[in-house]
């Protein structure tokens, strides 16, 4: 019973759309007595429910497209270490010199794997990627098609086999076989990009452009020839060297009246015809006119060059002080994915370097910290000189301090090790006087640069300077710190320095106030023995403001006329 009653129910459902609309019809013919009005108004929605429902069509998405989906969620973490680094953890530099031997060690590793992979084909023969991911396979390098067609003139372009390719393309020629003019394209742009030789080691001598070579017969021998097929040559020609013979071709083909050439071409006949002019106001003109052009839009690289365009155009804002460009300039870079034409990493530091010296110069203290940690680590690791403008951009605003802050990211990146750094660094903190919670801060600030002269971590120790052994113990002076003071005086002696009078006359102040009359005597000392002209006057002043004993001011009174006879 269960079978015949699951045939009945499936064909009433399958039945019961179509009785229903019968119905709906039958109904609405039966009048009723309705009016002429009430019977118009059923018919037409007796027509608006018999019109046919559209079902829109399928929307076909990428294999990518959840990936795409979850990364637009996911904005930059500027704390973060650049991306490349974030899958091994031991791999996160901290300092610029350490993002560079990483980065070396990284590409290092990919071409050590890809080396390995290509040299052992057999053992990579399963494809689990989807998408398909070519640089995840080994390398193709040996054609598969032996048979004489276009589909093996093809392989054997995209091959780079350039003496393979020109053969088959002889080949098909001599036998009545038509090639396609995109084949023929391909084919001419492959000779004129390695110079009609198969593509030779990195480090190998450069060809130059030999004279009738094979993409010039090529050309010779097309019955049409397109605006491509000049494009080829000529960029051909300047690349390797044949300029008077691209400008020939370029003049060749404004007398037959071929359509100009692409973009590219332009740029490769300027590159090698026009002079560069003189940085000045008629740059910054013509950068914000093509920055108007420009607008918000989304570029890919179509040439090597492009790489090249921000890094130039944020220089011309540095030299001009135009921070509204240069603004501009930050904010296309950071639409879409055109960061990817910054280039390398040293022409992204070189950008980024730029960019945030112009901030330094122009913008308010606080808008600079603004954009310091949202670019560093994760964008840009400055170099010694970004970080003296950050210095000179606190000292501006007197936001001095702030400097103990910065110290510890001097240290974090590398730079404690760079004598001008340091002590400009020390120079700012020693040269007024503040607050007793700044000045707290500042001596401690100053006793950890003291351990950076020591020459740990393995890197090169800075050399003591009379200048900095003066800012940090004046430093400590100042926060009551008067035993590491005294610690930082015996260090001129050991390394050959000298104090100036001022710092004497600090520390014999610093005696003063915590009454100690054997510490003034030792500093007039330690001044006679480093010769200095303050030693009369110190031993002066010890004795008008300290109650010594005889024996010290017997000393003190031999120091003084000493010094006196000495002048």
């Amino acid at each position: 019973m269960a079978a015949p009653g699951r045939h009945v129910g499936h064909y009433i459902q399958r039945n019961s759309r179509f009785l229903r609309n019968n119905i709906e019809q039958l109904w609405s013919h039966r009048s009723f007595g309705w009016t002429p009005a009430l019977q118009q108004q059923a018919a037409e929605a007796n027509k608006d429910s018999t019109d046919t429902f559209l079902i829109p069509r399928k929307k076909t998405w990428s294999k990518e497209a959840v990936l795409e989906a979850l990364a637009s969620t996911v904005g930059r973490d500027p704390t973060a270490h650049p991306y490349h680094f974030q899958d091994d953890p031991y791999l996160s530099p901290r300092t610029s010199s350490e993002f560079r031997l990483y980065s070396l060690s990284l590409e290092s590793g990919k071409s050590a794997a890809k080396y390995f992979v290509n040299s052992n084909p057999k053992f990579f023969t399963t494809d689990f990627a989807e998408p398909h991911i070519p640089c995840l396979m080994p390398e193709s390098v040996t054609p598969l098609l032996e048979e004489m067609s276009e589909e093996a003139l093809k392989e054997r372009i995209s091959l780079r086999k350039v003496t393979a390719a020109v053969d088959m393309y002889d080949q098909l020629l001599q036998t009545g076989t038509a090639v396609s003019m995109e084949t023929t394209h391909e084919l001419l742009d492959l000779i004129c990009l390695y110079c009609d030789r198969d593509p030779v080691q990195e480090g190998g001598q450069p060809a130059e452009e030999a004279e009738n070579s094979n993409a010039e017969r090529i050309f010779n021998l097309l019955p049409e020839r397109d605006t491509r097929c000049y494009s080829a040559l000529i960029r051909g020609m300047v690349k390797h060297g044949a300029y008077a013979k691209a400008y020939s071709m370029y003049t060749d083909m404004l007398n037959n009246r071929v359509t100009a050439p692409s973009l590219a071409s332009f740029d490769h006949i300027l590159a090698v015809f026009s002079k560069a002019a003189s940085p000045g106001q008629g740059n910054t003109d013509i950068l914000q006119e093509v920055m108007s052009v420009l607008g918000k839009n989304s570029f890919i690289c179509q040439d090597p060059n492009d790489v090249l365009f921000f890094t130039s155009a944020m220089r011309i804002c540095l030299d001009n002080k135009d921070l509204e460009l240069g603004y501009k300039i930050q904010t296309l870079v950071e639409h879409g994915e055109n960061w990817r034409l910054l280039g390398d990493s040293y022409q992204q530091s070189t950008y980024y370097g730029r960019f945030f010296n112009l901030l330094c110069m122009m913008e308010h203290i606080d808008v600079v910290l603004k954009w310091y940690r949202r670019l560093i680590p994760s964008l840009y690791y400055p170099n010694p000189q970004g970080l003296k403008d950050l210095l000179q951009a606190l000292d501006t605003d007197s936001r001095l301090d702030m400097l103990p802050t910065i110290w510890k990211d001097i240290r974090s990146l590398g730079h404690d090790n760079k004598t001008d750094l340091v002590e400009e660094l020390l120079a700012l903190m020693a040269r007024d006087r503040h607050s007793p919670e700044v000045q707290e801060a500042f001596a401690a600030c100053a006793l950890d640069v003291k351990s950076a002269f020591g020459g740990d971590r393995g890197k090169a120790s800075l050399e003591w300077s009379s200048a900095s052994l003066s800012h940090i113990t004046s430093l400590l002076l100042r926060a009551n710190k008067t035993p590491q003071a005294w610690e930082m005086l015996q260090l001129f002696k050991s390394k050959n320095r000298v104090p100036d009078d001022a710092l004497m006359d600090d520390f014999l102040s610093a005696c003063c106030g915590d009454s100690s009359p054997k510490k003034a005597v030792e500093l007039v000392q330690l001044s006679a023995a480093f010769g200095l002209a303050a030693t009369p006057r110190l031993a002066k002043r010890t004795l008008a403001e300290f109650q010594v004993t005889e024996e010290q001011r017997a000393v003190l009174s031999e120091l003084e006329t000493t010094g006196e006879t000495s002048d």
